[in-house]
């Protein structure tokens, strides 16, 4: 039985191999086999490996799980566990199924390669049953691996694989003591979780919405993705090689009068970047961006529950949601450009423009002229969306802020005609000069 203290990796395996009921097999490409490894390291092997299996040949691969998916794919990934399992109760339940709570754990992993020019990450998965013959459960994940060498990312798939397969077994009781469980020793230093599914009995109580969020939540992952039509997916599937549009806000008004301003929003920021865009028919993807973190540091971090309630009332406007763990629009850009090199637009009012240049950021060593940097470093620009006069006077006096003075067409200020006080002023300035801050002319739709 499970001890109630904290176990390292070689304990937690040590603990499985000596608990009779469980027994599974192992499938493992990409980054060795090491999460098997700790199993038959440790002791008592016998007691719960029944196979272990490494198909890195594409023939052998493809003869065992089917061809026509990528090899690092949640469908790889599914073939692999429809496989495995089957095969596993085939020759063994009939011997030990009344007596047995059966496993079976995959992965398939890009770890890096010798050059370093891939991107590291992969798909891990456990199929398990709670108890003897009952119907089974799944986990799948994705990851991005963070170590710098591929001896490392190694070793840290093998943790989180011992991991996974203990908390399904002993620390599946709230998803908080789940997780947790999931992330010792790996997370998120050495491995970014940034989707997760739970499928089966034991999880049917289980929010998944809730559970991405709290991978947000609890630094496991810097993002997650919730798409307007279809099941989540992680976000390098939705962002990849795509030319981007982020839409940052706070988006607390979810009445329909306000959810179709943020639709038109972001459709404004698509239709400027296919227009800048030209004849190149580049794929492009517009996402709204959320934060779990407090949009003002004076207030609360946001509750699952309030978020889910903004994040439910943007996909139901038609787009696309990125949750994001951090709030500076330049962890944005960075989280962005790890999934692709084409060009990414923000598009903000010129409230959220105000916001983010007169913020100190006393968090970085160079102050704004480091987050600046950061922000706009690979190929980064912001549309700038126009304000009514009226709401920009009402939210400059709402919050404080002084030394913006401007004139406006038709009762509208565009990012053109706005201006600041020196010195900041004079930074403004050259952001517009330098089209990184490009002024949306005319409010779309009015």
């Amino acid at each position: 039985m499970p001890s109630p203290q904290k176990l390292d990796t070689h304990h937690k395996a040590l603990t499985l191999n000596l608990d009779l009921t469980t027994f599974g097999s192992f499938a493992e490409i990409g980054a060795g086999q090491e999460v098997a490894r700790w199993f038959l390291i440790v002791g008592g092997a016998s007691g719960t490996v029944a196979k272990t299996i490494s198909a890195y040949d594409k023939e052998v691969s493809d003869d065992l799980y089917g061809s026509g998916s990528r090899y690092v794919s949640k469908q790889r990934l599914e073939a692999m566990l429809d496989n495995e399992w089957t095969q596993l109760l085939t020759q063994l339940s009939k011997s030990r199924g009344s007596q047995t709570r059966f496993f079976c754990f995959v992965d398939t992993v890009s770890a890096r390669n010798f050059a370093g020019t891939n991107d590291p990450h992969g798909w891990v998965g456990l199929r398990f049953q709670l108890q003897p013959g009952d119907p089974p459960n799944d986990i799948l994940l994705h990851v991005n691996m963070r170590d710098p060498s591929n001896v490392l990312q190694q070793q840290a798939i093998g943790i989180l694989g011992v991991n996974l397969i203990y908390a399904a077994f002993y620390e599946g009781q709230t998803k908080e003591s789940f997780l947790e469980g999931i992330a010792q020793d790996v997370v998120a230093e050495r491995i970014e979780i940034d989707y997760v599914d739970l499928r089966g009995p034991a999880f049917e109580s289980w929010d998944r919405r809730a559970l991405l969020v709290h991978l947000v939540r609890t630094g496991l992952a810097e993002a997650v993705f919730f798409p307007s039509n279809g099941s989540p997916v992680p976000p390098t599937e939705a962002l990849h090689n795509k030319a981007v549009v982020l839409a940052p806000g706070y988006f607390g008004h979810t009445d329909a009068v306000h959810s179709q301003v943020h639709a038109r929003l972001l459709a404004s920021g698509i239709h400027e970047l296919q227009e800048e865009l030209g004849e190149s028919k580049s794929a492009t993807a517009g996402c709204f961006c959320l934060t779990v973190a407090p949009f003002m540091p004076t207030e609360p971090a946001p509750e699952i529950s309030d978020l889910l309630r903004r994040i439910d009332a943007l996909l139901a406007a038609g787009g696309d949601v990125l949750l994001f763990r951090q709030v500076e629009l330049y962890h944005m850009t960075a989280l962005v450009n790890r999934h692709t090199k084409a060009p990414v637009r923000f598009v903000a009012g010129l409230s959220l423009m105000i916001r983010a240049s007169e913020d100190a950021y006393s968090n970085l060593e160079g102050r704004r002229l480091e987050a600046l940097a950061r922000l706009f470093a690979q190929n980064v620009r912001i549309y700038v969306y126009p304000m009514t006069a009226a709401d920009l006077r009402e939210w400059l006096q709402s919050n404080s802020s002084t030394g913006w003075e401007w004139s406006e067409t038709n009762g509208w200020v565009s990012a053109s005609q706005l201006r600041r006080a020196p010195p900041l002023g004079h930074l403004f300035a050259y952001l517009l000069a330098s089209n990184f801050l490009v002024p949306m002319r005319v409010a779309p739709g009015t």
